[in-house]
């Protein structure tokens, strides 16, 4: 049977397009297939990270780590800590810093210290409970974030909070964090901590679920299992996790932490290594 010249262009055009569209299709799933970058909470090292900063950031650059988040920078400044994360191939994935320092006139220096450190979260890592001891504090409190939120905003950098047992506490039928986070522009990171959360009587799934894409990173830590339970061997449904953090496609950092143990470099490499049985790095 001959084929006419326009059958053939047809063909031609039916054949493009069924070439098109699963290059498309791979492009959509490789974006959704994109790892979040593994980084590592300093606190989980503090002891060793005193005696000897630049060995830690080392081994954990050779663990497989991406990133690192501070809390508390050593005695350095900003610009030598920014070549020791530089030399080892790693990036500042955000700080825990004290809320004094992102009010009044510390704000500004704060930021320019984080500039030059190249980190752009911004994390308050505790706030006394009697800040969210009614409705109205806790409403204040959020409004108050946002403002800072929105002072940073212009420098590339966020502003959030650190979840605590503490802050499942409820008021009626509404914990402190819910409460908190409902008043709080979508500007401000919820830094969600599996373990604190569950801990202090919270459901981090129902969290994520309430306010999804606003865990722009992540705590990652195990709760339950046996004592000092790396990632991957306690009570977290972690897959959970993972697909709400995904799903909305806003988190940026897994950030992992380990406060229990006497082999705290050990325990954070199980950590990473549980994650990477699970496909996450």
């Amino acid at each position: 049977m001959s084929v006419s010249r326009r059958n053939m262009l047809k063909l031609g055009a039916g054949a493009a397009a069924m070439y098109v569209l699963p290059a498309n299709l791979i492009g959509a799933q490789n974006e959704m297939s994109k790892k979040i970058p593994i980084g590592l909470q300093l606190y989980s090292v503090r002891g060793e990270c005193e005696k000897n900063l630049p060995r830690v950031l080392a081994a954990v650059s050779k663990m497989g780590y991406k990133g690192v988040e501070f809390a508390g920078y050593y005695g350095r400044d900003a610009k030598p800590l920014r070549t020791l994360l530089d030399d080892n191939g790693l990036v500042c994935c955000g700080t825990h810093t004290g809320l004094e320092t992102l009010t009044g006139d510390n704000l500004k220096k704060t930021v320019e210290f984080h500039k030059i450190l190249g980190n752009k979260f911004l994390i308050c890592p505790y706030i006394p409970e009697d800040r969210f001891a009614t409705v109205e504090k806790c409403k204040q409190l959020g409004a108050f974030f946002s403002e800072i939120a929105q002072k940073v905003k212009a420098d590339g950098m966020k502003v959030g909070y650190h979840a605590h047992g503490g802050d499942f506490k409820k008021i009626g039928d509404e914990t402190h964090w819910d409460l908190f986070f409902s008043n709080t522009s979508e500007e401000v990171v919820m830094q969600l901590d599996t373990d604190n959360c569950m801990g202090g009587g919270g459901d981090p799934y129902a969290v994520l679920k309430k306010f999804p894409g606003r865990a722009v990173t992540i705590h990652l830590k195990e709760h339950g299992g046996k004592d000092g339970a790396p990632i991957g061997e306690g009570e977290v449904k972690w897959p959970e996790i993972f697909e709400l953090c995904e799903k909305p496609g806003k988190t940026e950092w897994y950030i992992v932490e380990h406060e229990s143990g006497s082999r705290p470099l050990e325990s954070v490499k199980e950590c990473i290594d549980g994650l990477r049985k699970m496909g996450k790095c």
